[in-house]
């Protein structure tokens, strides 16, 4: 586990740069999962770091297999000095402990809920799991392990994530790329919705 975060930690490392600030949340029964903030010109990015030591696994399956299974970790890239972003740090230890604690397998096109604004003032309480292999590449593990895959978060207003239950994740982010939505805004509002 301690070495395949480490790994974990240089890709994020090569990727984004030196973290300027990491903090830890541990919950009951659960790993450690830490937070490690990225400064890049004007946008701030947070990546977990934790969630991906041990593989998700089928919450219908008898036994978890402590090997085989999907890996990742997230991540969420903001515009800085618009709000108080970096109170989404305990809000993205809760969802990145959500597959030890709840069962739950993260992919991408999932819509993660934490039922709260992410952070103070911000119109979102939730995110939608994107593609990984852009911002930061996924890491190959030696087999049988699959690798981690590095996942984008892109927040959602309360409007936006009904409507993407309804028409799917695919829809909603052809909504948001057709009308110049600036997914990085911290305080950006809904997309105009049919």
């Amino acid at each position: 586990m301690a070495e395949i975060l480490a790994l974990v930690e240089a890709r994020l490392r090569t990727a984004l740069g030196e973290p300027d600030a990491r903090a830890a949340v541990t919950f009951l029964g659960t790993d450690r999962i830490e937070v490690l903030r990225f400064l890049d010109g004007d946008l701030v990015r947070y990546a977990t770091l934790g969630m991906s030591a041990q593989p998700m696994s089928d919450p219908t399956a008898v036994v978890a297999d402590p090997l085989k299974g999907p890996r990742a970790e997230l991540v969420l890239s903001v515009r800085g000095g618009l709000a108080d972003t970096d109170q989404v740090l305990r809000k993205l230890a809760v969802l990145a402990a959500s597959p030890q604690v709840e069962g739950l397998v993260v992919a991408p096109g999932a819509s993660l809920d934490v039922g709260e604004p992410l952070w103070p003032g911000a119109p979102f309480t939730s995110v939608l799991v994107a593609e990984s292999g852009g911002l930061v590449e996924d890491l190959e593990l030696d087999a049988p392990l699959e690798p981690v895959r590095f996942l984008p978060l892109l927040p959602m207003t309360p409007n936006e994530a009904a409507w993407k239950r309804v028409r799917g994740a695919q829809e909603l982010q052809e909504k948001w790329l057709s009308q110049g939505t600036d997914l990085r805004d911290p305080l950006r509002h809904s997309v105009a919705l049919d």
